[in-house]
């Protein structure tokens, strides 16, 4: 009977040191997110550098430049497999050192894609997903013990502003770089802050490991235990699945925007790229709006479900764009479809923080690894829609149904969870 007030503490806040309770007297989540926030900042910004520097990273080594656009698919496959064994890696050497190790991964793509061998640029891709999808996992472990109850969706919503950053500082820095010094030496200036960052997370490691358990053992089939939460966790499986294909209509409006507004006729290519800014503004400022919101009214899963209805509503429009329409107005349904489509992911993840309770670290792993997939497959099936004479209305009608299916998905009543 003890038990049960722990158990229930941690489904509503998900907050203390074992997913529920309050956070420990003195603890503070602000150098934690400080370091989780620049750790994947910096992930991301070397992952987009290289589209970034696409057409002189192509010429350079002697292929297209949209070839080079694949990286970003190989860094996303094999951060899914990372996500995955992240939480036990997490357990055995700590997080903090797991977040060092990302930067160890960070660094090596730098270094090895700026060798100029092609071979060794295909291979840092792989390297740098060895450690990305480890990112929010070391987040959450990190964060979520010394984080009071109703503060939780904000500081996650918070450090998820790393990956909308990480691919801004890319897209505005990296390319002046390339103008002025080379491509080579525009990743390599990237090195300087990720070792300084591996370095300062050494101070207060001892403090921030002090759970690990040095005798776990690292095997590939620990990859396995968060995915057993799909069979034993209706509620980690149900919210899988509808941030899977969030993550993948998110994807969907970033990656065909600025096509679909110039070959429609409905926006030049400046005002295109604006509009797709405004979307991914939009999705920046609203994270720690949505934070406050669901840690003080709503409660993160009810406003995920709204989040899909809205999703769903803006997908359906951007269908419709013509050039009949006013550039506000197309800006008006990039606001809203940034700040849903792109918004949501801080609270997603203090959702799986949430429900996961003591397993927060291996829900969180499971959910990074289901987005990271929406990332991979969805973008490819609109692609298909629209060649095979679908459309852009089609194609976004049917990214509004599976959104809509997400939300159903997160509405469906939660059964009590099984007592083990």
């Amino acid at each position: 009977m003890r038990s049960r007030p722990a158990a229930s503490a941690g489904r509503r806040g998900g907050s203390g040191a074992a997913g529920g309770g309050p956070a420990p007297p003195g603890s503070d989540p602000w150098a934690p997110l400080v370091a989780t926030l620049a750790l994947q900042t910096l992930a991301t910004m070397a992952a987009y550098s290289m589209p970034a520097a696409a057409p002189e990273v192509g010429r350079g080594l002697g292929v297209e430049p949209a070839l080079v656009g694949v990286f970003i698919s190989f860094v996303y496959g094999v951060g899914m497999v990372s996500a995955l064994l992240s939480p036990s890696t997490i357990r055995r050497f700590g997080a903090a050192r797991t977040g060092q190790l990302v930067m160890l991964a960070t660094v090596g793509m730098l270094c090895a894609a700026a060798s100029g061998s092609l071979p060794l640029v295909a291979a840092s891709a792989v390297v740098l997903g060895l450690g990305y999808g480890a990112t929010a996992p070391v987040a959450t472990h990190l964060i979520v013990p010394r984080t009071r109850p109703g503060q939780l969706n904000l500081i996650l919503s918070i450090r998820q502003i790393g990956v909308p950053l990480g691919g801004t500082l890319a897209g505005l820095l990296v390319p002046p770089m390339v103008l002025a010094f080379g491509w080579q030496t525009a990743l390599l200036v990237q090195v300087v802050p990720a070792l300084a960052l591996l370095v300062v997370i050494q101070a207060p490691r001892a403090r921030w490991d002090a759970d690990r358990v040095p005798s776990a053992r690292l095997r590939l089939r620990g990859a396995l235990v968060p995915l057993r939460l799909l069979r034993t966790d209706r509620a980690v499986r149900n919210l899988s699945f509808a941030t899977f294909l969030y993550a993948g209509i998110q994807l969907c409006f970033i990656a065909f925007l600025v096509v679909h507004l110039t070959s429609g006729g409905v926006a030049d290519l400046v005002r295109s790229g604006q509009a797709l800014a405004v979307f991914q503004v939009s999705g920046v400022v609203s994270r720690p709006i949505w934070g406050v919101i669901a840690d003080r009214w709503t409660g993160a899963r009810a406003l995920l479900v709204l989040h899909g209805a809205v999703m769903a509503a803006a997908a359906v429009a951007a269908g419709q764009l013509s050039p009949d329409w006013s550039f506000p107005a197309v800006l008006l349904v990039c606001v809203v479809a940034g700040a849903t489509a792109s918004g949501y992911t801080g609270i997603a993840y203090g959702e799986f923080a949430r429900i996961g309770g003591e397993r927060r670290t291996e829900a969180t792993a499971l959910g990074s690894a289901a987005m990271f997939l929406g990332v991979m497959v969805l973008p490819s099936l609109f692609g298909i829609v629209i060649a095979a004479g679908g459309g852009y209305p089609l194609a976004y009608a049917g990214a509004a149904v599976l959104a809509v299916a997400g939300a159903l998905a997160l509405a469906a009543p939660r059964r009590p969870r099984a007592r083990r």
